[in-house]
């Protein structure tokens, strides 16, 4: 696992719609049995909230920031002890978010926290975290035939059908997945958030070779990522 040094875009299709992709959100995790192979996480991609679209990793649609000619710095993740790969992004009106990124034996995990830092409560707090394929052989079709939507989960087979990509994040909230890209979805929600209160989202991302996918997420329950808990430091 490494963050994504930029240069290259990390979509095959539907470039229009992630113009100068920030490298700064993006992580390479490559495969365990390819070592050219990797997917690109994107955490976050993008926040919503009540104010609006509050957090973009590429041009496309405007934000609430652009709509202000508020341009915001370009940041880089900072790599902290044990492997783990942490940014933190404050907003021009107090809200910020960390995320944080670190590979285990079996697996990738991944954090996200908000902190409102402004007066009001904030609500409809929707992320949108991508798992793009491009970079990963035998799976970079583009189509979502091969891929299974089962919440929190969603998986991707390769053309032999023995090898998949799995992700997953807590509190699920929308499973999809963009085949022009192509790319992966298991978009979650922060609850509302009073002034001054900091909310927290688990995510997981693992590589599985086999035919039984339901027997893997059940093993990946069982494994309760969604309690691991990341450093802070």
């Amino acid at each position: 696992m490494l963050p994504y040094p930029g240069g290259r875009h990390p979509r095959i299709g539907f470039l229009d719609g992630a113009v100068n992709p920030q490298r700064e959100t993006k992580v390479s995790i490559f495969a365990p049995w390819d070592e050219q192979s990797y997917v690109v996480a994107d955490v976050p991609e993008a926040i919503w909230s009540n104010l609006g679209l509050t957090y973009l990793a590429h041009t496309h649609v405007p934000t609430i920031w652009t709509k202000q000619n508020i341009t915001l710095e370009p940041l880089e993740w900072n790599r902290r002890p044990n492997g783990l790969l942490e940014i933190t992004r404050k907003l021009p009106n107090g809200i910020a978010y960390t995320a944080r990124v670190q590979a285990l034996k079996d697996g990738v995990l991944m954090g996200l926290s908000l902190l409102n830092g402004t007066k009001a409560t904030l609500t409809d707090l929707r992320v949108q975290n991508c798992v793009m394929l491009k970079g990963a052989k035998g799976f970079e079709a583009q189509t979502n035939s091969n891929k299974i939507f089962q919440s929190p989960y969603v998986a991707c087979q390769d053309t032999s059908g023995k090898r998949w990509i799995i992700t997953a994040w807590e509190p699920s909230h929308h499973l999809w997945a963009n085949a022009p890209v192509p790319c992966l979805h298991s978009d979650p929600k922060f609850p509302d958030s009073a002034p001054d209160q900091t909310k927290q989202l688990r995510g997981w991302l693992s590589f599985y070779q086999g035919t039984n996918i339901q027997s893997e997420f059940q093993r990946l329950d069982a494994r309760g990522w969604r309690t691991l808990h990341l450093p802070t430091k």
